[in-house]
């Protein structure tokens, strides 16, 4: 097994699993892109098995302590720790993310459950090259009747890696309808966002629902109309679903149609949209803002912290005084205290001031690793607009 040795003061030391480019101080033997390697610290101290990656910065991503193979009886055992925590966390086993990267010890896996149906992330070069494995293991640990993979998200290419969909194991369609939240979803699980729905809001749904009685509701970014469908039943007055992508607008319309919940489902750009509701002055007591990332790199970040400064400044101007903003950042680039000042730059523009209800995250089931931060993307305000001063 080929050893890379670490530069002292290298993240790993504090807690992180990787290893990038310009914290390698030697590496011994040639390892193929993919292959397990083992990591010392300078004084050749052993630090643990890692996944190689010569294509990418990040060179090596630790998953064991010890000196470990990815064979057929770790991934079953890493599967059976997971899905374990995920019981011992409260989480509907139904529907969920079983499997989150870093903070399951699979580096770069994602596996979320749909009922019967798994969906199949590998976005490093390493898992990818054990797919048939963690199949077989998946198969074995679950038992499902249908597993796809999703292994379409642009990360890959750092990795060297196309884009790729498509059944892996099992029968059945990939559209197809789960009961969660007490509520029931046509999810399509080959062409949906991310792997067919919007997991890590698990918390947030019920919780922003519980803003929504006797308020007229604006949900922008609604994609298959989760947060639209919860405000609904807990008693909105009206609610108001703005997607721009055609299939998820008609995914929400059925969704409420299927729950018998009275949703306005309006297909447009949500920024043209609430430029068009402020000039009609029609106030709203709730609004939502979820929309998908607004960067994948550090060097777009101006760009997307003034795409959201944009959204929360003229949400904040449709709401009376009393009125609830629920907004989100799913731009792991951008961090909670990038967020949380780029909103509040937006209420001094729109001239608001705000109390502080809740700062949600994502849901039990995409546990954070101190240590990792990349683990931790979801960041969340509530907000109630404060009387005027």
């Amino acid at each position: 097994m080929a050893t890379l040795s670490i530069k002292p003061r290298s993240r790993i030391f504090h807690g992180h699993e990787w290893v990038f480019s310009g914290e390698v101080a030697s590496l011994r033997g040639q390892p193929a892109d993919g292959e397990v390697i083992s990591l010392m610290d300078v004084r050749g101290k052993p630090m643990g098995s890692a996944i190689f990656n010569s294509k990418s910065q990040i060179v090596a991503r630790r998953f064991s302590r010890r000196k470990q193979d990815l064979d057929a009886d770790f991934f079953r055992r890493r599967l059976a720790q997971a899905a374990e925590y995920r019981v011992h966390r409260g989480v509907d086993p139904s529907v969920c993310r079983l499997v989150w990267s870093e903070s399951d010890g699979l580096p770069g896996l994602v596996v979320d459950r749909y009922g019967d149906a798994l969906v199949v992330q590998t976005l490093t070069l390493g898992m990818d090259q054990r797919l048939p494995e963690i199949v077989s293991a998946l198969m074995d640990v679950f038992s499902p009747a249908l597993i796809v993979e999703r292994n379409d998200a642009p990360v890959r290419h750092a990795e060297g890696m196309e884009p790729r969909t498509g059944v892996l194991a099992g029968e059945g369609i990939a559209r197809r309808v789960v009961r969660w939240l007490d509520l029931e979803f046509e999810v399509d699980l080959l062409q949906g966002h991310k792997t067919g729905f919007y997991l890590d809001q698990a918390a947030s749904y019920p919780l922003v629902a519980g803003f929504a009685k006797g308020r007229r509701v604006l949900d922008c970014f609604a994609n298959q109309g989760a947060f639209s469908l919860c405000c609904a039943r807990a008693g909105a007055s009206e609610v108001i679903a703005v997607e721009i992508g055609a299939e998820a607008a008609a995914l929400a319309r059925e969704n409420a149609n299927r729950n018998g919940l009275s949703v306005q489902v309006i297909e447009a750009n949500a920024f043209d949209y609430l430029k068009e509701a402020e000039a009609a002055a029609n106030p709203f007591g709730l609004v939502i803002l979820d929309p998908p990332s607004f960067t994948r790199s550090k060097g777009k970040l101006q760009d997307a912290l003034r795409g959201y400064k944009e959204i929360h400044l003229r949400a904040a101007k449709l709401l009376a005084p009393g009125g609830v903003l629920a907004g989100f950042c799913c731009s792991h680039h951008v961090s909670a205290r990038d967020y949380e000042e780029t909103v509040n730059d937006a209420l001094v523009d729109a001239r608001r001031s705000a109390h502080v209800l809740a700062r949600p995250g994502q849901a039990p089931d995409h546990p954070v690793l101190l240590g990792v931060p990349e683990s931790e993307y979801l960041k969340g305000l509530v907000l109630e607009m404060a009387p005027g001063r």
